[in-house]
Formats: structure tokens, sequence, C-alpha cells
């Protein structure tokens, strides 16, 4: 017969082991990745050494050599090597693989092409999962919704989700923003997100492969599943400038792009250059120019300009100063930014004080999907219209088997906004 006394021990016991409840470096925390390319083991790197009691147990990925590829690495490090403890049964593959980790994980890694996202969020959060969310958290405006109720259920649930968004992170960047906020350039009037790059990644369809292999393994030049280049990559310097204006998000946009040098079959259907302006209430502008084209010169960086001075927000080096009445330029120390978010993240966990970057993730994922929306359709789109867009870019079933439909490049005046 259990007394009492006995009854409220084990209570104890399994309160101090649920997930969510750590004791200060005392108790394990295991780690899943879902997802195992090169982000997502880069993410798995920066997980181990966040924290010294955890161990990553679980693995998940759409294809059995990307993870296999993935644990290799992830052993092959000295740093971490002896915090990987994934035995073959915590080695999935599949569409479902997901569900398996979240199930033996205390905090996920999900790192997959962003068109998962929503769904291993969801489920994460409803299983009490902390979670890590690269970046975007969606391709589509059903997918942002989602991410918002999530993240609201996670705030209740006090789990922690931090955003792959990792400028935010860095401390460069944090002290230009508290900077620009404090006043050093008065009154921001516009913003500038450049993305300037050379080429891409594209993978060629194989003979054996199906529509869904070939685009799944191909899925950065697919609209579905990567939300194109303004929403994969872009969004790193569209949330910079949202940050830069107070978390604000414009009210309307108008934009184009288009195929201009990467059109051939292998570079699916995405777009390779945007050119897109947002608009705010107070009739501030955010100005954002991105291209893709191989032997181009690079420039990521923001910019923004001021009623008293100006701005540059960069991570080259001596690429974040302030002109202004007094000048500025940082010169303090820098810690790696993507370690930076998991430091963060797994110090959350062990305070019992989460972090949740579910506002901000959502809404500067959503500002690149309205411009993309804006230059596919060659149409004005505003917030509204592309908070409640219909168009869901999910693929009707998730069979590899299943021919997927067409997918054209967009065709401004005739692709049409849903």
């Amino acid at each position: 017969m259990t007394t009492r006394r006995q009854f409220l021990a084990a209570s104890a016991a399994a309160a101090a082991t649920a997930p969510g409840a750590f004791a200060a470096g005392g108790d394990l925390i295991r780690v899943g990745l879902i997802g195992c390319g090169d982000r997502g083991t880069g993410a798995a790197v920066n997980a181990l050494q966040a924290d010294k009691n955890v161990k990553l147990v679980a693995m998940a990925d759409a294809f059995p050599d990307r993870l296999e590829a993935s644990l290799k690495n992830l052993l092959a490090k000295k740093a971490v090597a002896d915090k990987v403890d994934v035995k073959p049964d915590a080695r999935f593959v599949g569409f479902d693989a997901y569900k398996e980790v979240i199930g033996r994980a205390d905090v996920v890694l999900l790192t997959t092409p962003p068109q998962f996202r929503p769904l291993h969020l969801k489920a994460a959060v409803e299983a009490g999962r902390h979670v890590f969310a690269e970046k975007p958290c969606a391709v589509d405006a059903p997918g942002v919704r989602s991410v918002l109720e999530s993240c609201e259920a996670a705030k209740k649930k006090n789990l922690s989700v931090v955003s792959g968004l990792c400028l935010r992170y860095d401390a460069s960047f944090r002290e230009c923003v508290r900077r620009i906020h404090g006043g050093a350039i008065g009154d921001v009037v516009t913003v500038f997100a450049n993305d300037y790059r050379g080429g891409r990644w594209a993978k060629p369809r194989q003979p054996d492969w199906s529509d869904m292999t070939y685009q799944m393994r191909n899925w950065y030049n697919f609209t579905w599943l990567s939300g194109d280049f303004n929403v994969e990559q872009h969004v790193h310097f569209l949330d910079v400038c949202a940050w830069v204006v107070g978390d604000k998000y414009p009210v309307r946009a108008m934009g184009m792009g288009g195929r201009g040098v990467l059109a051939g079959t292998e570079y699916g259907n995405v777009y390779d250059h945007f050119s897109v302006v947002y608009e705010y209430e107070n009739g501030a502008r955010l100005v954002s120019n991105t291209r893709q084209h191989p032997g181009t010169k690079a420039d990521m960086s923001a910019v923004a300009l001021g009623s008293k001075g100006r701005s540059l927000l960069s991570e080259k080096a001596g690429g974040m100063w302030i002109k202004a009445d007094k000048d500025w330029t940082f010169d303090g120390p820098n810690p790696n930014l993507y370690q930076q978010e998991h430091d963060e993240l797994f110090a959350s966990i062990r305070a019992g004080k989460p972090v949740n970057n579910g506002e901000y993730m959502a809404k500067s994922s959503l500002l690149a999907i309205m411009g993309r929306m804006a230059a596919y359709t060659g149409q004005q789109v505003t917030w509204q219209m592309a908070m409640n867009s219909k168009e869901d870019l999910t693929p009707p079933k998730w069979d590899w088997d299943a021919k997927l439909p067409e997918a054209p490049a967009a065709v401004p005046g005739v692709t049409k906004f849903v």
C-alpha cells in the first residue's frame, strides 16, 4: 500500500523529470534533431555545447543517407561526440519520423525545409517540448497563423521557443539596435534590407526519383518547400529592419522579381531576384532588394536612415556603425551568434524562465511572404491580405510516389493572389 508520504515523494520526482522542469545543471536534457542537413547538424553541435548535461538521443530525416551523414559528422566532432547517444532504434526516416523524435526528447531542433515547420512546431508544443525552430517558420499564411497559435500555446505551457533568426542574438546587432531605439539617429524614416548573393545550389533530377523525391532533394528551388529565396534566406535582414523600427510591420507592399539568370529546370520555380517596397502607416518605407546571380558581388546588410543620422548593420568586420551627432562603431566582444541562441535557450530551460520568440519569428516570416506575394502577382498586397491569405502550399498528400501538380514559375499580372 502506498502511503501519503510515498505518493508525494513520487509525485515530486515525476515533476522534476517532466518536460520543462530541470534542476540547474543536474538533470539530463534530452535533445532530438528533426532535419539532418547541414544546418540541422550545425544546430545540433550548438545545442550540445550549450549545456553540460545534454545528450542527443534521437534523429529524424526524410532520407536515410542524410541522417547517417549527419550522425557521422557529429560523432567526428571531438567537442560533442561524447554527447551523441543515438541508438539505431532512435533513428527515424520518413514523413512521420518527427513524431518519434518528439516522443523521446525534452528539446527538439526543427531544421527541416520550412514547409514542415508549422506542423512540427505544433506537435512539439502539444507534447510539451521546448523548441529551437529554424527560420523561416512558414512558407504561407496558413502556416504563419498556425505558428502564432502554437507559440501562444507554448507561453501557457511555460515552454521556450527560440527562433533561428540569429541576428537578434548577435551582440553587435543588439547594441546597434539598442542605440537606434534610444534615439541615436532620430526618427527612422527609411530602412533598406539588402541581400545580394552569388548563385545557389541545385540538384538535377535523377532517373529513379519520383516527383516528391526530386523536389524534396532539391527543396530550396521549390516555393512550396522553401518559400522562395525572399522567404528562406532574405527573412534575416527583413527581420532586422522590422526590429530596427520597433517590431512594427508595414501596411502594404508592391514589388517585382523574376528568373533572370537561374532559369534552368534544376532551379525549380523560384525567382533569383526580388525588389519590394513596403510602406508603413506613418509613411516610412522599407526597401528590400535581393538577387542570386553567380559571379556577382555580395552584400548582406541593413541600412537605417533617420531624421538625425544613419546606420549600417552588417556582419562584416567594421560593418556595424552609426553616423550622427555622436558617431559610433561596434568594437566589443561578439560571441558566435549561432551558439548564443542555443546558450540562451538552454539557460532559459534550466532557469525555468522561458524565452518565446514566436511573435517576431512569425510576423517577419509573413513580411517575407508578403513581399513574395507582391512580386509573384504584380499587385499591391496589404498586411491584412497577406495574413488572411488562403494560399496553402502543402501538397495534396505526403506520398513518395504521388505525382505532384505542375508548378510553373509565377508570372506577374497572370498569377493571382489567393
